[in-house]
């Protein structure tokens, strides 16, 4: 099965949600957990969270992706800050519940200014204090693009993290392809380079799921500026390399590129072509 879908907003409701997936072609999809620029959780129905779980097992719907907000930063310097990404993770995990069996990704997080150890510390001190054995999601660090003081940027920084986690096993990565070239990686160029060297430093057996979209600046250019599948510096044939990746090919796909329905729709159309 390929599991791709893109990012939907969780405003109507789970159901409501799976319902548009399917409507538009995905067999998956990702969701903000609240507000992404705020704090606000919309109150969860229990009947609406059961009737998703329904129509995902009814429709072969793959994993879900769960995405934490913008506002957290558990490494800030702030603590004030890092308590509001405690106490949001940890409500968001509960709530995670309700949908259980999925996966709940968040950006590590920038240092403003402490240094990429001390970042990591308290990125690894705000998982394991939020992980519990009981617990049914898997929660992911995020590739990013390493722009400014953002951790996250190389391999061996999520690496850095995980070492230090006591429920290692609760935990995974989540690569976005935009973020791993802007970061440095080839990924449309030496796809296989890319993925022998996470394998090395972190262990593929640790990615759970892939954000897919293009990128309007070339590799190292630590921007973050996603673009539509084709239309930036990875080009689509990079994009039928990577969906097409035996060590990737089973994973949830979300695209996360500038679109409305309609466009997530004819990527989703598009790639469903290219996959082989």
């Amino acid at each position: 099965m390929f599991y791709i879908g893109c990012h939907l907003s969780s405003s109507a409701g789970f159901l409501a949600m799976g319902e548009t997936a399917l409507s538009i072609g995905a067999t998956t999809f990702q969701f903000f957990t609240r507000n992404p620029r705020g704090s606000k959780a919309k109150t969860i129905d229990p009947d609406d969270a059961s009737a998703l779980l329904s129509l995902q097992a009814a429709n072969g719907i793959g994993t879900l992706v769960a995405h934490a907000p913008y506002t957290i930063n558990p490494c800030s310097r702030d603590e004030r800050t890092r308590e509001f990404a405690r106490q949001t993770m940890t409500d968001d995990l509960q709530r995670m519940e309700y949908l259980p069996g999925n996966l709940y990704n968040f950006h590590p997080g920038s240092h403003t200014g402490q240094g990429v150890e001390a970042g990591i510390a308290q990125i690894a001190e705000t998982l394991n204090s939020i992980l519990t054995e009981d617990q049914h999601t898997t929660v992911l660090l995020e590739t990013m693009a390493g722009k400014g003081t953002e951790i996250g940027g190389r391999f061996e920084e999520l690496r850095e993290i995980l070492d230090r986690i006591t429920l290692c096993h609760k935990m995974g990565v989540c690569l976005d392809t935009c973020h791993v070239s802007d970061a440095g990686y080839d990924i449309a160029g030496d796809l296989d380079g890319v993925l022998t060297r996470f394998d090395k430093v972190i262990g593929l057996t640790r990615l759970k799921a892939l954000h897919l979209n293009d990128s309007l600046n070339p590799v190292g250019a630590h921007k973050d500026r996603h673009a539509r599948i084709g239309e930036g510096y990875l080009g689509q044939e990079a994009f039928g390399r990577i969906i097409n990746h035996p060590a990737l090919r089973d994973l949830p796909f979300v695209l996360e590129t500038p679109n409305e329905l309609s466009g997530y729709a004819a990527e989703i159309a598009m790639l469903k072509e290219m996959r082989r």
